[in-house]
């Protein structure tokens, strides 16, 4: 296909600058906000981008932590923190309602057969 060449290089340069940008040596991310509703995360998310014009979407991870019948689908806002910045203010955190008590299902062999 034309072009095919030229596109994926310049996807494995963009690759290898986010990755060199946002890699383990050059700072951490750091949860800012974490919900079990949907529309509140973005609401969070316009409120965050309003209060800070400078962030880049690159700069910003949505981790859906997918539930269970006991754990409900969970979202975290992270912001990437470089090492020479200080921490980000992130207000007040909705952890949301968990009442469920941990499930010990036991050792994870449990099911198997002895061996003898």
């Amino acid at each position: 296909m034309p072009g095919q060449r030229k596109r994926k290089k310049r996807q494995r340069e963009a690759l290898a600058r986010q990755a060199d940008r946002f890699g383990p040596d050059a700072g951490r991310w750091e949860v800012l906000y974490s919900t079990q509703d949907e529309p509140t995360l973005r609401a969070e998310m316009r409120r965050l981008f309003a209060g800070r014009p400078d962030l880049g979407e690159d700069e910003i991870r949505v981790d859906v932590l997918c539930g269970r019948l006991v754990h409900p689908t969970t979202y975290r806002l992270s912001v990437f923190v470089p090492f020479d910045a200080g921490p980000v203010d992130a207000g007040p955190v909705d952890a949301g309602p968990i009442d469920a008590e941990p499930i010990d299902a036991g050792p994870i062999d449990a099911g198997r057969p002895q061996e003898a």
